[in-house]
C-alpha cells in the first residue's frame, strides 16, 4: 500500500524505526491542501503536522510503499484509536494512497524536537525547506530552530 507522509514520517531514521518494512518511494505534491500544525485540543501548548483543505495550496511530502503491519503501526503512532488522526485516502495513478489528518484541529505550534524530525526529514526526501520555513513563520516560536 502506499502511505503519503507529510510530516515527522519524512525522517527516513523515523520510518525505519517505527516501519520495518517501510520503502521510501519518491517526493511527491498533495495539490488542494494546506500544511499546518495543530492539535486535536486546545488544552495543548504544542501541535503536530496536519494537512487542511485549501485549493490553492499545496503540500510537500514523501510516499511509502507500507505493509499491513506498518499501517496497524502507523495506527497506533497517529492515534486513531482515539482520533487523533483519522485515515484518509485518494488516488494516484490509480493507485490508493493512505493519509493521516486531523478533521478537528486547533492550531498549535510544533515542539523544537518534533519540527527538528520533520526538518530533517525534509532533508531526507529533498524536500524545499524554504517552504517550511514560510510555514513555520507563522507560529510563534520561542526556541532556535536548526535550519
Amino acid at each position: 500500500m502506499l502511505y503519503f507522509a507529510y510530516g515527522s514520517n519524512l525522517n527516513h531514521n523515523q520510518m525505519k524505526n517505527r516501519c520495518s518494512g517501510a520503502k521510501y518511494v519518491k517526493k511527491h505534491i498533495l495539490r488542494g491542501r494546506k500544511l499546518c500544525f495543530s492539535h486535536k485540543t486546545n488544552h495543548s501548548i504544542y501541535g503536530h503536522a496536519n494537512i487542511v483543505k485549501d485549493k490553492k495550496s499545496e503540500v510537500q511530502g514523501a510516499l511509502w510503499n507500507i505493509t499491513r503491519n506498518d499501517e496497524n503501526e502507523l495506527d497506533v503512532y497517529e492515534g486513531v484509536d482515539y482520533n487523533y488522526y483519522q485515515k484518509e485516502y485518494f488516488t494516484l495513478n490509480g493507485k490508493k494512497v493512505l493519509v493521516y489528518i486531523q478533521k478537528k484541529y486547533h492550531l498549535q505550534k510544533p515542539n523544537s524536537s518534533y519540527l527538528h524530525t520533520i526538518i530533517e526529514g525534509y532533508k531526507n526526501c529533498f524536500l524545499d525547506i524554504k517552504k517550511l520555513k514560510k510555514i513555520i513563520s507563522g507560529y510563534e516560536i520561542n526556541y532556535k530552530i536548526n535550519w
